[in-house]
């Protein structure tokens, strides 16, 4: 059949539409494209400014970018795609020395001059925790308690064990390997255990976080892909998957009811959220001298213990958790950049990935999954469900609990998964700071 020349006129111009039409991490690429010519050409021409204005172009340009890309490579982005790119490819660039000098600088001023990352995870703590249902907080961290506690303990010992297999230091294998993987993502995790360690051994931080970055990353992956193979276990034995229920008498249903819809954006409130968050943060760095804990470990204690108590106005909390997901939504893949840029040596990330790290940080992780299964069958839970909730322990955070939910199609588990990552997380860097100031202290 032929052609006619008005269909081939109006090709090309159809494809041309549908270019305008693509987003990149929700900007509209013409928009995006206009951006990042003024960015580089400002760069290359030296005049790109070294301060935040500068570096949050370069930041939020490059995370926009590299996270779209990492969200649509087939299967790599049900792994943590965006997020391994985002630190994986500006190490790469600076480790073959590829990074022009302007974008460099303006990347260290914001990151280290301006510690961008610092009200980042003020931000992020203070919202996450004080932006939880506090009824939902309480109940369900009574209910997942003992399945997390003993999967974390099973998961320290099956790591330190297969460790030793492959000739690692216990010390090691526990603080470099182990917490890392349990400390709730590289956000609320790696990065407050990285200033504790970094404090407590008078280590630098960026030589601290490329230790500990290639395990939460594998840890998520094989959490994703155990989570997808629960899953496909509960389909072909029904008796123990409870299709999205926790709890065999359906209390979980009763308590997801206290859940309420969020709460219409106040910009104001924003701002209060904001203040309070560099609020726990300075509270945290006031008591560490007093305690010889980091400041950032003190300040998720202190988030959890005002929670609990009601000891903030409940309009404080909307605004801190709005804060946090402005925070979490538009900087995420930017910080990031930063981390890969600065922190995360591209020859110690390369060299980490070795066959006995995967088999240790798998082992990890399985042997943290299988503890969830069995204890939540003892404890009159849906094993599948229960086990998979305990998978979330050694998640990258928000974006890794919806990525293992997704992947096994219990994303009604969200309430409970949140609970593991982020109190368990929190547990876990304020256990291993705690740790390593009593045995280096």
């Amino acid at each position: 059949m032929e052609t006619s020349p008005l269909q081939t006129s109006i090709s090309p111009l159809t494809r041309l539409f549908s270019l305008t039409n693509l987003k990149i991490g929700g900007m509209p690429l013409p928009m995006f494209l206009a951006i990042a010519v003024i960015t580089i050409a400002a760069a290359m021409a030296k005049k790109l400014p070294n301060d935040m204005i500068g570096g949050f172009a370069v930041l939020m340009l490059s995370g926009l970018l590299l996270g779209e890309i990492g969200r649509r490579v087939p299967v790599f982005k049900h792994i943590g795609g965006p997020a391994i790119l985002c630190l994986f490819v500006p190490s790469a660039l600076l480790g073959y020395k590829l990074m022009d000098d302007a974008t460099l600088k303006a990347i260290t001023t914001t990151m280290k001059t301006a510690n961008l990352q610092y009200l980042y995870i003020a931000c992020l703590v203070a919202g996450s925790i004080l932006g939880m249902n506090r009824k939902i907080l309480i109940q369900g961290f009574l209910k997942m308690f003992i399945p997390l506690f003993v999967g974390t303990i099973t998961a320290i010992a099956a790591g330190v064990a297969v460790g030793l297999l492959f000739g690692y230091d216990p010390k090691h294998t526990f603080f470099y390997i182990v917490m890392p993987i349990l400390g709730g993502g590289i956000g609320e995790g790696i990065l407050p255990l990285s200033i504790g360690y970094s404090d407590i051994l008078g280590t630098t931080q960026g030589h601290l976080i490329a230790m500990m970055v290639p395990a939460a990353l594998i840890g998520n992956v094989v959490a994703i892909l155990a989570s997808g193979m629960l899953k496909r276990f509960g389909e072909k034995h029904r008796r123990y998957s409870g299709d999205g229920l926790l709890v065999k008498t359906g209390e979980d249903l009763e308590l997801l009811k206290a859940q309420k819809a969020e709460d219409a954006l106040d910009l104001q409130l924003m701002g209060f959220g904001l203040l309070l968050a560099c609020t726990l943060f300075i509270l945290g760095g006031l008591l560490a001298p007093l305690t010889g804990i980091p400041g950032p470990v003190l300040m998720i204690l202190a988030a959890a213990v005002l929670k609990v108590c009601r000891a903030i106005p409940e309009s404080m909390e909307v605004g801190a958790y709005q804060m946090y997901k402005f925070m979490s939504t538009n900087l995420t893949f930017g910080i990031l950049v930063g981390l890969g840029t600065l922190f995360v040596s591209w020859d110690k990330l390369v060299n980490a990935f070795s066959p006995g790290y995967f088999v240790i940080c798998a082992s990890i992780v399985l042997s943290m999954v299988a503890s969830g299964f069995f204890v939540g069958a003892w404890l009159k839970m849906y094993p599948v469900e229960s086990a998979i909730i305990t998978a979330c322990h050694s998640g990258l955070g928000g974006t890794g609990d919806v990525a293992i939910l997704s992947s096994s199609n219990r994303m009604g588990l969200m309430p409970f998964a949140q609970i593991s990552t982020r109190i368990g997380g929190a547990a876990m860097v304020v256990f291993a700071t705690i740790a390593m100031k009593w045995l280096h202290g």
